[in-house]
């Protein structure tokens, strides 16, 4: 994935036991078992454990998952006339720092929401 390989080296080196996977869209019942909202604004998903809250027993585990979702990304784009590969690269680096531990408030707060 040419998004994931332009990230920074830094972060590219820390993100281990992470998949990255594109699924068309997500199904109606993990909207309402994980309180996402709306289908239509879930452009991507971190599930895992944020690397500030693992310690030196976190181990042999499954991988961490971040899914991009290819429906939602391309109609975000196409209303609000978005190129689809920069906001794939902006979904992607938003779940990245999920993965880091940095919160939506503060992505936010950031002005890289």
């Amino acid at each position: 994935m040419g998004a994931l390989k332009e990230l920074p080296k830094v972060f590219r080196d820390r993100l281990e036991n992470v998949d990255v996977v594109i699924e068309d869209e997500l199904d109606m019942d993990a909207v309402k078992r994980l309180g996402l909202g709306a289908r239509g604004r879930v452009l991507g998903l971190y599930q895992g454990v944020p690397l500030k809250d693992r310690t030196h027993y976190y181990g042999m585990v499954m991988p961490d998952k971040i899914t991009l979702y290819k429906s939602n990304i391309e109609e975000a784009c196409e209303s609000r006339g978005l190129d689809v590969y920069e906001e794939i690269k902006h979904v992607l680096q938003h779940e990245i720092a999920h993965h880091f531990g940095i919160s939506d408030k503060r992505l936010r707060d950031t002005g890289t929401y």
